[in-house]
């Protein structure tokens, strides 16, 4: 993730935190937007087509994201598992652990674990800023590459956590999860986040055109 001020947009063709089940058609039709990051989630798509997916999406030179909703070391571990050997070149998501964080470091593989509580699907994210900046702090002295904020998930004031936590962690953040609005977009902007994502907002038309329409007034908005 280049840190060149202004966040970088990770399109997830996921819906309510699961894959869609045409997620490589919708690939197809978005391919050559402005877009460079491309994830799916970890639930949707069978082993075997997220493999093709991925390694389609690698070919075209896309970045490549996996986020998964792991809490225990197994299924995290599990997961980093999957991202290795599906080629992606980051793993969003799952509870941190040192064996994911060396797995990942060993496979090349960019590791954005969650902070605080994380439950449910679609993520509701809960706790108290302080303490998620404590965690991210003792995260980032093991060498973690960065987080996954689940922002407008959390029950708290969102906009506050997200300005607070950035200012605070000297790392690349990515702000995931119900990103809907110019308004949004904003806040993510000015708070200095590295990536956000989209997913369920354009299959929701929130951004007003086709899929690949919206993808490329996203990322004209926010190069302004």
């Amino acid at each position: 993730m280049k840190n060149c001020g202004n966040p970088e947009l990770i399109v997830m063709l996921t819906y309510n935190d699961c894959t869609m089940k045409n997620a490589f058609d919708v690939f197809e039709q978005c391919k050559n937007s402005d877009a460079e990051f491309y994830g799916l989630k970890d639930v949707g798509l069978s082993l075997a087509k997220m493999k093709d997916l991925f390694s389609y999406m690698n070919g075209c030179g896309k970045t490549t994201v996996l986020e998964a909703a792991a809490y225990t070391e197994k299924d995290g571990m599990e997961s980093a598992e999957t991202a290795a050997e599906c080629g992606c070149n980051i793993l969003m998501g799952t509870k941190f652990y040192d064996s994911i964080n060396q797995f990942c470091k060993e496979k090349n593989i960019k590791y954005m674990p969650f902070v605080g509580k994380v439950t449910n699907r679609p993520f509701v994210l809960e706790g108290a800023v302080e303490e998620m900046i404590g965690e991210a702090n003792r995260c980032l002295e093991k060498g973690v590459y960065g987080f996954d904020l689940l922002g407008y998930r959390y029950t708290g004031d969102a906009a506050a956590l997200i300005e607070k936590f950035i200012s605070q962690v000297d790392a690349p953040v990515c702000v995931a999860g119900s990103i809907n609005s110019y308004e949004r977009l904003d806040e993510v902007k000015n708070a200095g986040a590295r990536a956000f994502t989209i997913g369920g907002a354009f299959f929701e038309n929130k951004f007003d055109g086709t899929y690949n329409e919206q993808i490329n007034k996203v990322c004209d908005y926010i190069a302004l």
